[in-house]
């Protein structure tokens, strides 16, 4: 999974990094609630872990923002205040789960897990759109302004998931794990070929462009603004 970590404390930070990475996640680490709500609304998480009290903006408030953003994303608050009240609080706000510290890393490490597995509250969709153009999840079947896209397999996997995190950016790391399978970097082009392939069936042929480079960073479908 990926996994987003807003901690400002650094040896709690450090090991719950160190832990999550040995287990096989990839997570990033913040330490300032407004970098936490940026990346929680421009990146795709599995699962959210949010102190509390951070800088900048505190744990309670970037989780309410983030769903005030429309995202889903399971969210665990890590925090050394544990009254009753709080817990209430913490789940009102948005939160899915609420761990106290001091805590054992193997409970996080079984909390995370089971958010991941916990399946989509909303109605899973089967047909996607962004502006004019569409993707129909059953006919496996993509249309720009009402005139067929042929894709390839592949291209249809890469559509998919830029489509369904419209405005977000999807890492290169990301498009590999999720399109390829591939959890580690093979040291080729196969994303950016297969981007420059897409660019030229769903973008070329119109007069707005839809697929973004995000310079250092990655690729983001949205309608300019």
């Amino acid at each position: 999974m990926r996994l987003l970590l807003v901690e400002d404390d650094p040896r709690t930070a450090d090991y719950i990094v160190r832990g999550l990475t040995e287990a096989g996640h990839v997570c990033d680490l913040l330490r300032d609630g407004h970098d936490g709500l940026f990346a929680a609304t421009r990146n795709a998480y599995d699962v959210i872990v949010a102190d509390r009290m951070v800088p900048g903006l505190d744990g309670l408030s970037m989780i309410k923002a983030v769903r005030a953003a429309g995202i889903h994303t399971p969210a665990i608050f890590l925090t050394s205040i544990g009254g009753v009240d709080d817990r209430v609080e913490g789940l009102e706000a948005g939160g899915d789960d609420y761990l106290v510290k001091p805590f054992a890393f193997s409970e996080l490490l079984a909390r995370i897990h089971a958010l991941g597995r916990r399946p989509a509250t909303q109605e899973q969709k089967t047909a996607l759109r962004v502006a004019d153009l569409e993707m129909d999840l059953i006919q496996r079947r993509v249309t720009r302004q009402g005139h067929p896209i042929d894709l390839q397999p592949r291209e249809f996997s890469l559509l998919e998931v830029l489509m369904r995190s419209e405005g977000r950016v999807i890492t290169r790391t990301m498009l590999l794990e999720r399109v390829w399978d591939f959890h580690f970097d093979p040291k080729t082009s196969v994303v950016e070929t297969h981007i420059s392939r897409l660019r030229a069936k769903v973008d070329r042929p119109f007069d707005v462009p839809l697929i973004h480079t995000v310079r250092n960073t990655g690729y983001s479908l949205h309608v300019p603004a």
